[in-house]
């Protein structure tokens, strides 16, 4: 099983963390995300209708991308992923754009975390009907897909429509960089199933997640998709070895952690990559 870091932390802390993680064995850094921050804010992830949110509308937000760039020129082999991109607010030309560069500056260490989105403020600022999210992302994901493999492209659906267009380069990854889709909905789970590569789940417990890791893996064969999806748990409990090694029985690929519990961050995931890593596959 590979482990990443989730890192939700200011400018200040990127480089020194991240190339601690590289250096310590960490397979991956993952970089959340968030166009703009509305003043008045509903929902919360896994639920666009309940609860207070989590984050405040003064909150740092930074283009993941970017950040990818910046980090990967300072690291040697640690991947980088994003937790999770609000693909539906953009345009797929614009995303596809992002990716590639993203892919080339890396070498190849991108790993695109999908997000349906559950703030609604969000898709009301852009001027988008939030009650189209779901449909939305889906088109934007085939057209990414044919974006990235074909030679030209022209497509004419629900919310893009467009002639004959090429799109070079194309990504380092074949056939594109691995896509995670975000989200614990039945709606979430069928599309890591039947468009992603995998699933990135955000409010699941250790009881919850065989069940659910058996129905994605069913919906899969019944789309006639070989293989499996790789599931990348978030948010599921602690970093003890104990928790780690229970979402390895359960059919987990990669798990994120937050491995700092104080002030000495760094110091803290060179000791995770001594006590921790070892226990599992190292990248």
């Amino acid at each position: 099983m590979k482990i990443g870091i989730h890192l939700q932390v200011g400018p200040r802390w990127w480089s020194d963390l991240t190339i601690a993680a590289d250096q310590a064995g960490f397979e991956s850094v993952w970089l959340p995300e968030h166009l703009i921050m509305p003043v008045t804010m509903t929902g919360k992830p896994g639920s666009p209708h309940e609860g207070e949110p989590p984050i405040a509308a003064h909150t740092p937000a930074w283009d993941p991308f970017m950040q990818m760039a910046y980090l990967a020129a300072q690291t040697d082999r640690i991947r980088f992923g994003t937790n999770v991109f609000n693909i539906g607010l953009r345009h797929p030309f614009i995303t596809a754009r992002s990716i590639t560069t993203a892919e080339l500056l890396t070498g190849g260490r991108v790993e695109f975390g999908i997000g349906a989105s559950w703030l609604s403020e969000e898709w009301d600022a852009m001027q988008l009907p939030f009650e189209t999210r779901g449909r939305r992302v889906d088109e934007s994901i085939r057209i990414l897909q044919r974006l990235f493999t074909e030679e030209t492209i022209e497509h004419h659906g629900q919310f893009f429509d467009f002639a004959p267009v090429g799109f070079e380069p194309k990504p380092v990854q074949k056939p594109w960089p691995p896509m995670h889709i975000g989200g614990d909905s039945p709606a979430a789970i069928r599309r890591a199933a039947t468009l992603g590569d995998g699933w990135l789940p955000m409010a699941q417990t250790l009881e919850t997640l065989p069940g659910n890791i058996a129905t994605l893996q069913h919906l899969r064969e019944d789309a006639g998709r070989e293989g499996r999806t790789i599931v990348t748990a978030f948010r599921i409990g602690g970093n003890d070895i104990d928790t780690l090694e229970r979402c390895r029985d359960a059919g987990v690929d990669r798990v994120l952690v937050v491995p700092w519990t104080g002030s000495d961050r760094v110091g803290d995931i060179k000791r995770f990559g001594e006590e921790v890593l070892p226990r599992f596959h190292r990248a």
